[in-house]
């Protein structure tokens, strides 16, 4: 008993506790993944705000939209050659506190952790689903499980979210939009390792025409960066 943790020696089976995994909160209650943020004072510097957003530790993506305004600002303070801890312009200041006030909202965010509904009965069919995307700010893509049982009900769930800043302004958006169909691939192998469910087809969806054509391309040589990526696709 003594070697126990702490919430399970008195477990009480009609109040499960809540456990923390990977720093997100686990309600074994409703089995359900959700974030606690307790913000601490940091002050308004490139080192203040850079403190704030590593402490919303997020593994699987599954918050990657909320935090992408406050890594926009983090960029641009250090385009702008600010050091860590100088004061920011007062326009900054207000982004930077408006984004602030919106992180409490947080807490009503939940993910079911089951890939699987209860009583969905026998999967008959898998499919992994990967977007990718990108925009002049973040590229990225994200991966979805779609499970159908013998009735014919389907169900999609989320896997993993991976997004990544611009940092170059003087990349394109269509090399940006095939660096994230690249990291849709990198994702997509990554949940056929790890995944304990047999997939039976994977789909890949991108709208972007230009990574498209570079994909479809087999005659022509393309540049270095084009190249690469287009290799780790086909891979």
């Amino acid at each position: 008993m003594s070697e126990r943790a702490g919430s399970i020696r008195e477990l009480d089976l009609e109040n499960l506790p809540i456990e923390r995994a990977l720093g997100i909160q686990w309600d074994m209650q409703s089995d359900t993944f959700r974030f606690k943020i307790v913000v601490k004072d940091r002050p308004p510097t490139r080192r203040g705000i850079l403190s704030v957003i590593s402490s919303i530790y997020d593994p699987l993506g599954f918050v990657a939209p909320l935090i992408l305004p406050a890594r926009i600002i983090l960029r641009d303070l250090c385009r702008k050659r600010l050091d860590w801890d100088d004061r920011i312009s007062p326009e900054d200041l207000t982004h930077w506190e408006d984004w602030l006030q919106e992180l409490p909202k947080l807490k009503q965010f939940t993910v079911k952790r089951c890939l699987k509904p209860k009583n969905f009965g026998r999967i008959v069919s898998s499919q992994l689903h990967s977007f990718a995307d990108a925009s002049k700010e973040e590229y990225g893509a994200v991966t979805y499980l779609r499970v159908v049982n013998e009735d014919g009900d389907a169900h999609c769930t989320f896997l993993m979210g991976k997004s990544r800043q611009t940092l170059q302004k003087s990349i394109t958006i269509p090399r940006l939009e095939l660096s994230a169909a690249e990291v849709a691939t990198r994702l997509n192998k990554m949940m056929r390792c790890e995944l304990h469910i047999a997939i039976d087809d994977e789909f890949f969806w991108c709208d972007s025409t230009f990574v498209l054509s570079y994909i479809a391309n087999q005659d022509k040589r393309c540049q270095t960066f084009v190249a690469n990526r287009i290799t780790t696709i086909h891979d």
